[in-house]
């Protein structure tokens, strides 16, 4: 069963425990909360293969609500174009009208549950993540780690997938400490997320890991985990593997250059056979939106956001 997340504000900051929270189903022309695992399309375990997105939609540009929409018919071309393969999306810095367009779209409520409705159970009030969970998989708990050692208000979104051999499959977003902090706070924060990884069978974390320190590139390694984007092929430092700067202003991109602050990380049993970067040069639809966009933020078009997102392909590996 799924916490029914009654109260304002179901979450202190001083609470070392996960939160649970609902997982919310689209049933009879309404998102519900979801009474239980099965309230999935399918009976048959969640296939071996599946594909995973995450992407950070920056919060701060104007037009939010025209900037979500351009992303999410981005986000559905992809989800299409998997080849039927079942596709997680997770989502950073969301803000209200953000979830109530990921809440009606027809696509999502077809083939989606999804975790958030609201800003309820997030640790900012501002802006959070929401993870997108096929109907196809079986859903059997929703969990946030509010981070004790934060300055950003930043959590991280884990939910549970049932396996075969009653085993876990763990998928998590989170978007880590931004900036630069003394002493470092991004550290403590993958290690309390990847606590949580390493109690299941098999764990993948996505989203804006902020990773633009010496330090960062060792995290990871730190806590046992694999880097997707690393562990097929690619190479730290090369262009081809950075997910910020791209689409920034002239002037933030001058002062810091290219990042890959996202990242797809990974443990347990289960193995990254595809990673790609997506969502370069995708701009708002209306060309007066496009040109408001450009003069407010000194962008030479009218993008979505300043990130590129992250798609991993990844396969469950079976116990020997």
């Amino acid at each position: 069963m799924f916490s029914s997340g009654t109260t304002k504000t179901p979450w202190r900051r001083t609470e070392r425990d996960p939160k649970a929270q609902p997982l919310f189903a689209y049933v009879d022309g309404a998102w519900k909360p979801a009474e239980s695992e099965t309230e999935s399309e399918s009976e048959k375990p969640p296939p071996d293969s599946l594909a995973i997105i995450a992407w950070n939609i920056d919060f701060m540009r104007i037009l939010d609500e025209q900037r979500m929409k351009a992303a999410l018919k981005y986000v559905h071309g992809l989800v299409e174009g998997s080849g039927g393969k079942p596709t997680v999306v997770m989502f950073n810095e969301m803000v209200d009208t953000d979830l109530q367009q990921i809440q009606d779209q027809p696509w999502i409520q077809q083939g989606y549950n999804i975790t958030d409705l609201t800003p309820e159970h997030w640790e900012s009030d501002r802006y959070g993540t929401c993870i997108l969970v096929p109907k196809s998989m079986p859903v059997s708990s929703v969990f946030r780690v509010h981070y004790k050692e934060t300055a950003f208000q930043r959590d991280a979104l884990f939910v549970d997938i049932d396996l075969p051999g009653k085993r876990t499959l763990r998928i998590g977003t989170t978007h880590l400490e931004s900036l630069v902090a003394k002493p470092p706070i991004r550290p403590l924060q993958m290690a309390r997320a990847a606590s949580f990884m390493h109690k299941a069978y098999a764990s993948v974390l996505g989203g804006d890991m902020n990773a633009h320190q010496p330090f960062d590139k060792t995290l990871h390694l730190e806590n046992k985990l694999k880097d997707a984007y690393l562990e097929t092929g690619g190479e730290e430092g090369a262009e081809s593997g950075m997910t910020w700067g791209q689409m920034g202003g002239r002037r933030p991109r001058t002062r810091f250059g290219l990042s890959r602050l996202d990242k797809l990380l990974f443990c347990g049993g289960i193995e990254a056979k595809r990673f790609e970067t997506f969502g370069i040069d995708v701009e708002v639809e209306d060309e007066a939106d496009r040109k408001e966009i450009m003069e407010e933020d000194d962008l030479e078009k009218g993008w979505v956001t300043d990130h590129l997102g992250v798609r991993g392909e990844f396969r469950v590996i079976a116990p020997e």
